[in-house]
């Protein structure tokens, strides 16, 4: 029957992707294999087992039947795209250094005044090396922008059309010159690092960023002290309108005065903390830099109102902590446009991070203060190895928590958070995408303890397909709202996924025996009805 076929493949599949000796020369082994078979042979092998395993098809049509399969199961879909370009690292290093530098860095007429983690590092140019779970999207033009973008409406449009209840995801850099994330991402942390330093100065240093609140009087001796603006322009800052009239401001109040709705962000300066001298917080564009950062929030724009007009929900996946305060910023801004009535823009938190409580407890105030509706997808994170190897490297503070543990820590610590938030709102939502079976009892249990019902359909659970169906599917069947990633694409052009997904499963397969004992002890059990029924009378 069909599923012991696919209980099969799966147990074939999952079994190879836990064999280190395969996996270390699994790219060699594809292009042996493609050699020796000729293309229409090797697709048909590919098709039988890893990417029938891990893609649902070749287009939108193909993949139709695996999405109403997985539906009449309670299980939902969000499509993926997995077509990526197969660059060399030295193709991928060349464009990532061209793309992450100003038009003055690269004409040698300055120098960079970002931090070293927010400028590109020829060592690190390739940002594919040591991730193996999600995407990587390189910088080559502004039409490669716009095609990315028509592919992203058309999985918004497709996940319309699929439910009632859909979900789309995309990456910011995929839709623009990763240099504006890099610049704008280093003033949004010399911005927080500077409310720190006063803070540390008005005796308020150790306290978790939520609490932390300035005397604004003190604050304001502080910057006319510095210099950085006269007594009167500084009162024109810290008014009643914008801040209350409490007598203090907090990070969030802070964070505000760089708002692109505020005037006063183009004359901000801070204090360099090595030279003591002041300097601007916003870099300067050329004219084309400009038009580039334009484009790049128009389509984000295009994007959200596509899904506001289908109905979809759009995820904003996290990146590397170089473009992620800019990455997380922005996305803030679509959710104070598009989640007024309904959670409709997700932001995504990266629980490996030591800062990830921190971000999610201010997003969620914020959303209490101002009144829209918070939406987060909450994830452990894919760039580990590659963030701590460039920590070491170029020489910062490693961003990620010390082991597994202390991140599944954090991770349950958000959760908690977010889970007690909803349920004092009802507007809120959450998508816990996780392997983790540990993790996906804690929801359950979490959720029990606070009434929290699956059919209010606040919390959603997110796995890929091909993998932990042993979580997906009972919880689909149990009322939960679940749904897998489902890439699609010709089988030449999801290589570079697969081979991601392979390398992904080799970690998750080594500590997850249980996985591969369920799908062999239900092949055993299906081969074993199938013969009793088929004896001879």
């Amino acid at each position: 029957s069909r599923r012991s076929w696919e209980l099969a493949r799966s147990l074939l599949v999952l079994s190879l992707c836990a064999s280190p000796a395969l996996l270390a020369r699994h790219e060699q082994l594809l292009h042996l294999a493609r050699k020796l078979l000729g293309q229409r042979l090797f697709n048909t092998l590919m098709k039988m087992t890893f990417y029938g395993q891990f893609v649902a098809g070749e287009d939108q049509e193909s993949i139709r039947p695996l999405i109403q399969h997985n539906r009449a199961f309670g299980v939902g879909s969000i499509l993926d795209y997995g077509v990526e370009e197969d660059l060399t690292p030295e193709e991928a290093e060349r464009t990532e250094m061209e793309s992450c530098s100003s038009a003055l860095e690269r004409d040698g007429c300055g120098v960079s005044k970002r931090e070293k983690q927010f400028q590109a590092h020829r060592a690190f140019g390739d940002r594919r090396d040591g991730v193996t779970s999600a995407r990587t999207y390189f910088y080559a033009s502004e039409a490669k922008c716009d095609s990315h973008m028509e592919t992203f409406l058309h999985c918004i449009e497709a996940s319309g059309g699929a439910s009632e209840d859909g979900f789309s995801a995309i990456k910011l850099t995929a839709l623009g010159r990763p240099q504006f994330l890099l610049q704008f991402s280093d003033v949004l942390t010399k911005w927080r690092r500077f409310f720190h330093h006063v803070a540390a100065e008005q005796g308020k240093a150790g306290l978790a960023a939520v609490d932390t609140k300035l005397e604004v009087a003190a604050l304001q001796e502080s910057v006319v002290k510095m210099g950085i603006a006269s007594r009167a322009e500084i009162e024109d800052w810290f008014t009643a309108e914008t801040l209350g009239v409490s007598g203090t401001l907090d990070l969030l109040d802070w964070c505000s005065l760089i708002d692109s709705r505020t005037e006063l962000s183009r004359h901000l300066v801070v204090p360099n903390m090595q030279t003591g001298r002041l300097e601007p917080l916003l870099s300067q564009f050329t004219e084309e830099e400009e038009r580039q950062m334009t484009r790049m929030l128009q389509r984000m724009d295009v994007l959200a109102k596509k899904a506001n007009q289908v109905g979809v929900r759009l995820m904003v996946d996290a990146e590397q902590t170089y473009f992620q305060p800019a990455i997380s910023r922005l996305t803030l801004e679509m959710q104070r446009r598009f989640n007024v009535e309904r959670p409709l823009i997700f932001n995504t938190f990266q629980c490996y991070l030591r800062d990830a409580y921190d971000n999610v407890i201010l997003d969620v105030e914020l959303a209490r203060r101002e009144g829209w509706c918070f939406g987060a997808k909450l994830v452990r994170g894919a760039y580990m190895a590659q963030e701590r190897a460039r920590a070491l490297e170029v020489g910062y503070e490693d961003p990620i928590n010390p082991t597994y543990e202390a991140t599944s820590a954090v991770y349950h610590r958000c959760l908690d958070y977010v889970l007690e938030e909803l349920k004092h709102n009802a507007r809120a939502a959450v998508m816990v995408a996780s392997h983790n079976e540990d993790t996906v009892r804690f929801t359950l249990r979490r959720m029990e303890e606070l009434g929290l019902h699956p059919a209010d359909r606040q919390v959603y659970f997110g796995q890929l397909l091909g993998m932990c169906d042993q979580i997906s599917f009972p919880l689909g069947q149990a009322g939960f709202p679940v749904y897998k990633y489902v890439p699609y694409g010709p089988v030449m052009e999801v290589l570079p996924y697969l081979s991601r997904r392979a390398l992904e499963n080799s970690g998750v397969m080594k500590g997850a025996q249980r996985e591969r004992q369920l799908l062999w002890q239900e092949l055993k059990r299906r081969l074993c009805t199938r013969s009793l029924f088929h004896q001879p009378a």
